[in-house]
């Protein structure tokens, strides 16, 4: 994906190439235009190219000197005003990146064209870009100067030093609130999903005021909803807020909103509970700073007819009635709605104000919770994973964020799992990391106990919050019981007993079934296994950050083990030579992040990590086989039904593992294996798909507080702004990696011997699995589960890593020629790093 035009490529750093810094000359001209400063002995390149362009004839120019400029600011918002029924149709969303050639900096235009650049985060803030031809836009509804609008590129390397002191060379692209360049829109919207408020139009800090409330009538609500079809005006309602939703973004191209948002709170007072809705530039003038527990007096508002085919959540208290034949509507005009909020300490008690209550569970009763059951935790993160995306609807532009987290309380073995979506609160949602108290309210129960292993998990709705906190002194919530036995349980722990603690990697959850049958009625694809043939497509069409998770047929062919401290530019296990069938990945971003992996520290102590309640789970499900329980007891694992393991051979692979020169691979750093089929094959087949390659990102590192703030970032999504670094930052691969047993190179020929894929397999182990080595089978090895094993005892010897990998590898073997359904998980890294990691094997059933 690299080029010029359509193709941009990621080019040399010119690392030391540096700019002079101008005094600023504010003086502005008719135009808007900051004029250059008095004796600079530079001239802007920027004014430079709007020179060029406007003595053109025509409006757009192939430039004669191309300098490279720095991304400071990639901003998405809405395209409007566009033909909708053309075709190709225009994207729905375009973006304006702010560059700066070190004297000004200027906001320009992206070309629709190019948006794919985005998409795949190969433009993005911190890099070297040079652009090559742009044309001049116009706005028709604006007075003043021409857009910029970059028609072809060519992307470079991220600088290591970037100043974001330059001035604006148009005095209009500094003003506030920021405004895009085209259409008639007043804001941004987040740069990877639309929940999140982002911008300087959202408003916070609304503080509580005081009111005389002597000339006010105030109706309640079981009254109200009695009476709201025969009345014009409505009293004011006194009500406190016991839920709030994330946002919900209503703009198309079309719709002449300003500001077109949504949220919904539900509200009450002593007579019931009602949804009330809040629209449009109400949002971004009230959302951040309405919180729940706040008391609201609402004066002017409208009454309307409930939607119907909208849930409210369950009442808390069983007592409280729920009013669902209408809503209250809150606008800033028609009418204009006025909102008050109110202190506590002016509420006079024969109101009879609803307090607000909390449904807090305990780790050790999630078991016990019904599946949709809606409850609150606290505890400690232990683990925090990488941002992920996923399409709201399949080809839509829209998507969701989320990532999955660990939080653990002191009452069981096992964390809460929880899978965090973005609940527009991105100031929390960006910040969260391992070690901090943290809060989440309203999840939801997902449970399915019939499949192995048996799921559990807790994910967020539409009215979830969360919150981290330092101290918990005043807020409503300590009185509960449970949280007081948690605030108790934590003060009895030092720092050194919660540090066992991971951030980020790929975390492969939820697990999928045992059998296809239980996979092919949980799936929701519209085909339910892709052709080898199509896997290209797949992966090319994925965005940043988006994962999804495919089934296919084929034969495992090879493994190849790569240890965890071993160099990335070792062959893949196929050792195909490699021409122009190459997948979109570029061999130059493959060489980048070969160049950075040959230059990482390794911790001295590669030994296997010791896996206690605090950390990543990867699931693993295999046969019948006793391993040591909490207690010292044998636990018997129970077998899968051997129909649902039907082609599956349960060799023993002990004598490879004890050292035998017999095995099935070379030991020694080399254990490998490829079977007299892919000998026969590799160099006759139509197309071979690389991606076995596991990049930094996908690695789950131990966590270290100091450089929290680094990790924390390394592991978020790419921000639409650029942050200067505080100082000098490490690099990620410099931080101990939380999985010992490194990784698997697997190649998988298509059923009719014409395409091939190299893929990952990253297995994780507890200390049991590396004690009694009794894994047989790859089947075995990847679908047992060992969740948070017992830790081991310091004394006992634990196997050499490559040991068990020799295991693994023979047990690959045992499927030689074995027709297989393999369930891959494939996720775009960004900047033209994709990864393909095998999570299952199915037999035919």
């Amino acid at each position: 994906m690299s080029g010029e035009s359509g193709q941009p490529e990621a080019g040399p750093s010119h690392d030391g190439l540096s700019w002079p810094q101008p005094e600023r000359d504010r003086a502005g001209v008719p135009g808007g235009v900051i004029r250059r400063a008095v004796g600079q002995r530079h001239k802007s390149w920027i004014e430079k190219v709007f020179e060029q362009i406007t003595g053109s004839p025509k409006q757009c120019v192939s430039l004669t000197e191309v300098m490279p400029v720095t991304v400071l600011a990639v901003q998405r918002y809405l395209l409007e005003d566009e033909p909708r029924n053309i075709v190709p149709r225009p994207p729905l969303y375009c973006y304006d990146v702010t560059i700066s050639d070190g004297v000004y900096q200027e906001k320009c235009y992206l070309d629709p064209s190019l948006n794919f650049l985005v998409y795949q985060n190969i433009l993005k803030v911190g890099i070297e870009m040079r652009i090559s031809r742009v044309s001049c836009l116009y706005n028709e509804k604006r007075l003043g100067q021409g857009i910029l609008c970059i028609d072809k590129v060519h992307c470079g390397e991220t600088l290591d030093n970037v100043s974001v002191e330059t001035p604006f060379r148009n005095r209009a692209h500094e003003e506030k609130p920021e405004r895009p360049l085209r259409g008639g829109r007043s804001h941004y919207l987040a740069l990877w999903n639309n929940e999140d408020p982002y911008g300087d139009i959202w408003k916070a800090n609304k503080q509580p005021e005081e009111f005389n409330f002597n000339n006010i009538k105030i109706i309640s609500l079981s009254h109200l909803e009695m009476t709201w079809n025969n009345r014009k005006n409505f009293p004011a309602l006194l009500v406190r807020i016991l839920h709030k939703s994330k946002l919900r973004y209503c703009g198309k191209p079309n719709k002449r909103l300003i500001e077109p948002y949504q949220t919904y709170l539900e509200v009450a007072d002593n007579s019931g509970i009602v949804s009330v809705i809040m629209w449009n530039a109400l949002c971004p003038e009230w959302y951040k700073s309405l919180r729940v527990g706040l008391v609201l007096l609402l004066q002017d508002y409208s009454v309307k007819k409930s939607y119907p085919f909208r849930i409210q959540p369950d009442p808390v208290d069983p007592q409280m009635k729920l009013i669902s034949t209408m809503e209250i509507c809150l606008n800033l005009r028609d009418p204009p709605t006025n909102i008050v909020i109110i202190s506590e300490k002016h509420l006079k008690s024969e109101w009879k104000l609803p307090k607000l209550i909390n449904r807090f569970i305990t780790r050790s009763e999630l078991d016990d919770m019904p599946e949709k059951g809606i409850c609150d935790v606290i505890g400690v993160l232990s683990f925090v994973g990488r941002v992920q995306r996923s399409k709201k609807r399949e080809n839509s532009e829209d998507f969701r964020s989320y990532r999955w987290i660990h939080i653990v309380d002191g009452t069981s073995d096992r964390p809460f799992i929880v899978q965090l979506f973005s609940t527009s609160q991105p100031e929390v949602f960006e910040n969260i990391y391992p070690m901090k108290n943290f809060i989440c309210t309203q999840l939801r129960v997902v449970r399915n106990n019939n499949q192995v292993p048996n799921l559990l998990y807790l994910t967020t709705t539409n009215e979830s919050r969360v919150f981290i906190t330092v101290g918990h002194r005043g807020q409503p919530y300590t009185s509960d019981i449970k949280v007081k036995n948690f605030i108790r349980w934590i003060k009895t722990k030092t720092d050194s007993e919660i540090k066992n603690t991971v951030i980020g990697g790929y975390y492969p959850y939820p697990p999928v079934p045992e059998t296809f049958s239980k996979y092919s009625r949980l799936s929701k694809a519209e085909s339910l296994l892709t052709a080898i043939s199509e896997v290209r497509k797949v992966i090319e069409d994925l965005q940043y950050r988006e994962q999804k998770r495919i089934a296919i047929q084929g034969i495992i062919t090879a493994i190849k083990y790569i240890p965890h401290n071993h160099s990335a530019e070792s062959a893949p296990a196929s050792e195909t030579l490699r021409d122009d069938s190459q997948p979109s990945t570029s061999e130059a971003a493959r060489r980048e992040c070969q160049h950075h992996e040959r230059g990482s520290k390794r911790p001295q102590d590669d030994r296997p990590v010791e896996y206690q309640a605090t950390s990543v789970v990867f699931s693993i499900f295999a046969k019948r086989k006793v391993i040591q329980g909490p207690c010292g007891n044998p636990v018997p694992v129970p077998q899968p039904h051997s129909s649902e393991m039907k082609g599956s051979k349960q060799t023993s692979s002990r004598e490879s593992s004890s050292g035998s020169t017999t095995g099935k691979f070379r030991r020694l750093g080399n254990v490998k294996w490829e079977s007299q089929l892919w000998r026969n094959k590799k160099f006759s087949l139509r197309d071979h798909l690389h991606y076995s390659h596991v990049y930094p990102e996908s690695t789950p590192r131990k966590f270290v507080l100091e450089h929290g703030k680094f990790l924390a970032q390394q592991y978020n999504s790419q921000p639409a702004k650029y942050i200067p670094p505080e100082g000098r930052n490490p690099r990620l691969d410099e931080f101990q990696s939380a999985r010992s047993l490194g990784h698997f190179e697997v190649t998988i020929l298509g059923l009719n011997h014409e395409i091939a894929i190299d893929v990952a397999f990253l297995p994780m182990y507890s200390p049991e699995d590396v004690k009694t080595s009794q894994i047989d089978t790859l089947l075995t090895c990847m679908n047992y589960s060992c969740v948070y094993p017992p830790e081991a005892p310091g004394n006992e010897r634990v196997p050499d890593p490559e040991a068990v990998a020799g295991d693994i590898v023979n047990a690959a073997a045992e499927l030689d020629r074995s027709h297989i359904i393999c369930i891959l998980d494939i996720c775009n890294l960004g900047n033209n790093k994709v990864e393909v990691c095998l999570q299952r094997i199915y037999t035919p059933e």
